[in-house]
């Protein structure tokens, strides 16, 4: 798959938060750089500068232009956008105030671990890999109590 137009070389988990958040929103990132860690460092910036709602409208407005950008606008899932965001958003509000990412990556390792997903303690296999979930935000059907 080839980079949007303008692309960043490789590395860009080096920029700072504001230059990240720019070249997310402006579709600068290619594809071979941008993983689940890097989808919860910008939740975690969404959470930290906006209110709960239009966090959630900007990052999963932002994620669909980034998955269209890269040719792959199928890829995008409602319900794993949201659901990631919100933990995130529960995270941080457990924290201490004025952590920053490291910190907050450090002590959520959880949220970062994509195979197996924490997403799997709220989800069965079968609703979250179902086209309703992909396309809007579903309610958990498991209580957290694990796979």
């Amino acid at each position: 798959m080839s980079a949007p137009e303008g692309g960043l070389p490789p590395g860009s988990e080096g920029l700072d938060d504001t230059a990240f958040l720019e070249a997310f929103e402006s579709c600068r990132l290619r594809s071979d750089q941008f993983h689940h860690r890097d989808h919860l460092r910008l939740a975690w910036l969404y959470v930290q500068r906006y209110p709960l709602g239009e966090a959630l409208d900007r990052f999963a407005a932002g994620l669909r232009r980034l998955a269209a950008a890269f040719g792959k606008a199928a890829l995008y899932h409602e319900t794993i956008t949201f659901a990631y965001l919100l933990l995130t958003h529960e995270r941080i509000a457990r924290m201490a105030p004025g952590g920053d990412w490291p910190a907050f990556a450090r002590e959520n390792a959880d949220l970062l671990t994509w195979r197996p997903s924490i997403l799997r303690m709220y989800y069965s296999e079968a609703l979250l890999e179902s086209d309703l979930a992909r396309r809007v935000f579903v309610w958990p059907d498991r209580c957290g109590g694990g796979a």
